[in-house]
């Protein structure tokens, strides 16, 4: 019996390992087309830019996700959900206290023992 459950086991991996593989090779090229074909749309026409190719395009794209968003899902996803999950365990007094906290930051970002090249050449 133990041996069937593995032996099926690694067929449902192997035949999803394949798929994703299909996938990824499908979907991949994809992104890169993407982002040449909206890079060539606009961009040489609103800032004169040049034209560029499918690597330089994927690169744009890698770059992209390094410096706005990961490759898991969306950007932040993970801080989202943990605080969310501090939201859940605070009472209405430290949410309140949370929210006067943060538009006090809006109003005002710089205040309280902030340490900003705008304050040093204030004086």
């Amino acid at each position: 019996m133990l041996k069937e459950h593995d032996m099926n086991m690694k067929k449902y991996r192997t035949r999803r390992f394949v798929k994703f593989a299909i996938l990824a090779i499908l979907v991949i090229p994809l992104f890169g087309f993407i982002v040449m074909g909206l890079w060539n749309w606009l961009m040489p026409d609103l800032f004169g830019l040049p034209r560029i190719g499918f690597w330089q395009a994927w690169g744009l794209f890698v770059l992209g996700k390094i410096l706005f968003g990961s490759f898991r899902g969306q950007p932040g996803g993970h801080h989202r959900a943990r605080m969310g999950e501090r939201w859940a365990q605070m009472s209405d007094d430290e949410r309140e206290a949370f929210r006067r906290g943060i538009w006090r930051h809006r109003e005002h970002p710089h205040a309280e023992g902030s340490d900003t090249h705008d304050d040093a050449a204030r004086s």
